[in-house]
């Protein structure tokens, strides 16, 4: 799978709650990056069982339902995209609805994620999920 089609796939397994199936697209030395983390939060995860280990924890927040836009620029460097997309769904604790805008820096090997940085804003969290990012 080239990187778009990776990126894409890696969408339907979250959707699919395949958290597994997610975290099985990482390579073993790939880094996730979230460079606008709030206070607490990890910045830098190394490595894919790092990824797994966090996402892991995810379906106890979000309850992920769609990803109603998603737009994929391709760049000039081989394996890497930009994705600008829209998540919505509802925050577990709370029921109360999740929608979040986000831009990745996607880089893929060999059908697998090596770098992958997640543009997101901790400020537009539900304020029952701010300690929790």
């Amino acid at each position: 799978m080239d990187a778009e089609q990776t990126f894409r796939h890696g969408m339907d397994l979250l959707l699919d709650g395949d958290f597994d199936g997610f975290a099985g697209l990482w390579a073993d030395d790939a880094v996730m990056e979230h460079p606008f983390a709030p206070a607490g939060a990890p910045r830098r995860l190394d490595g894919g069982a790092a990824v797994a280990a966090y996402m892991r924890d995810y379906p106890n927040h979000i309850d992920l339902q769609a990803i109603p836009h998603v737009e994929i620029h391709r760049t000039a460097t081989p394996g890497r995209i930009v994705a600008e997309m829209r998540a919505t769904g509802r925050v577990v604790g709370t029921g109360e609805p999740y929608e979040m805008s986000y831009i990745a820096v996607v880089d893929v090997e060999n059908g697998r994620f090596v770098r992958y940085r997640d543009y997101w804003n901790p400020l537009n969290l539900p304020a029952s999920m701010r300690g929790a990012a």
